[in-house]
């Protein structure tokens, strides 16, 4: 019983260090981020503060919820709303350019 124990907890251990390292690589680079949102500024502030009731604020929005929604409208997956606008815009950004683009505004 001890033995399976001891196992287990050093397998766990083994998996967590594989596993870190690609979860943070996973996390976006917030300083790479800000020289992503050129387009991304012109309706949601280059500080991710909308100049416009109409586009949503991205400040401080969890990084997470703005990569899954970046990724779905490059997918086609999202509809209505303004996912006509927004498609094209994600249609060219690779999953670094997302997570960077969401590091950013998650940290405004």
């Amino acid at each position: 019983m001890l033995n399976k124990l001891i196992r287990g907890s050093i397998a766990a251990t083994l998996l967590a260090m594989v596993v870190q390292p690609s979860l943070a690589n996973a996390e976006g680079d917030a300083a790479a981020g800000a020289g992503k949102v050129a387009l991304c500024a012109a309706c949601h502030g280059m500080d991710g503060k909308s100049p416009a009731n109409i586009y949503p604020n991205l400040a401080g929005q969890w990084a997470a919820y703005l990569e899954s929604s970046l990724k779905a409208y490059r997918a086609g997956e999202r509809a209505g709303g303004m996912s006509a606008m927004m498609t094209p815009q994600a249609t060219n950004l690779s999953d670094e350019d997302i997570a960077d683009i969401a590091a950013y505004y998650s940290q405004q």
